[in-house]
């Protein structure tokens, strides 16, 4: 168990009644909740997106949104970003090249995010199946890196400790050694932040894997695949959207990552003992 610290922007200490085999305990306790707070998005001024998510690592979120929304081909497109906390929330502004906003104006949506959705405000379909790259690289990544990479990341996931409430996403190198942990009370956001600190630290993901502490949906394909990595791998299990999306992407989608075990759900090839 991690030790909290006296201050932590991102969870904060409430008092709790515990239930101890079925009687209530005599005294209150302290216990660490993660914060959730909504973050508004808004790029050379328009609003775009307010999403609840865990106030910590908010310049990788807001790039990281911002590569896997299309917003932005790369993190040189981003001119400045500032942070604004307002008493409802925080608002984070980004300027990002002029051409990119011509982008953005031409198909901007609204769209208000939950902790538990990655397309709420969808206004229509091909925006939610909106194509992506196929990821061009294919370097095989060895079974027992893969296997080394998830364990390493549980140990790596402070808040989840502190509070049981958040998901995680880290990127491994090929040798399995993880090199960065994101996390956020939503899964997608903790993706986003994995995607914006890749991009802005300028690491060549593309060889390593992507992990995370949830399930596979097919928005953390497309997040994965717009990052360019070949690699992902999930504690959970997949959608059928997430498998068709991973075998036309060229991204390997490993499922049920617990322990010694896995599933492997599309091109294998590149996973080898």
């Amino acid at each position: 168990m991690t030790t909290p610290p006296t201050s932590r922007p991102d969870c904060t200490q409430i008092q709790v009644t515990r239930v101890r085999d079925g009687a209530i305990a005599p005294t209150v306790e302290t216990d660490f909740v993660a914060l959730e707070t909504p973050v508004a998005l808004e790029f050379n001024g328009i609003s775009h997106a307010t999403m609840l998510a865990t106030p910590a690592d908010l310049e990788d979120f807001a790039v990281g949104f911002a590569l896997s929304e299309g917003i932005i081909e790369s993190v040189s497109d981003v001119r400045g970003i500032d942070l604004l906390p307002q008493c409802d929330g925080i608002v984070v502004q980004l300027e990002i090249s002029s051409a990119c906003e011509v982008r953005l104006k031409t198909r901007r949506r609204a769209m208000a995010g939950r902790t538990g959705c990655g397309l709420c405000g969808v206004e229509t379909l091909p925006e939610v199946l909106r194509p992506v790259a196929p990821v061009t690289n294919g370097a095989s990544v060895r079974i027992p890196s893969v296997l080394a990479a998830m364990r390493d990341m549980r140990a790596r996931q402070a808040l989840h400790d502190i509070t049981g409430a958040t998901h995680a996403a880290g990127w491994a190198g090929a040798d399995g050694v993880v090199a960065l942990v994101r996390e956020d009370v939503g899964r997608h956001n903790a993706l986003d932040k994995l995607v914006g600190a890749l991009a802005r630290q300028a690491m060549h993901a593309g060889d390593g894997i992507v992990l995370v502490s949830s399930r596979a949906s097919f928005e953390m394909v497309q997040k994965t695949a717009a990052a360019g990595v070949a690699v992902l791998a999930a504690v959970s299990a997949p959608t059928d959207l997430a498998i068709r999306l991973a075998r036309d992407a060229n991204v390997s989608l490993v499922g049920f990552l617990r322990n010694d075990n896995a599933t492997l759900y599309s091109h294998p090839d590149r996973l080898i003992p």
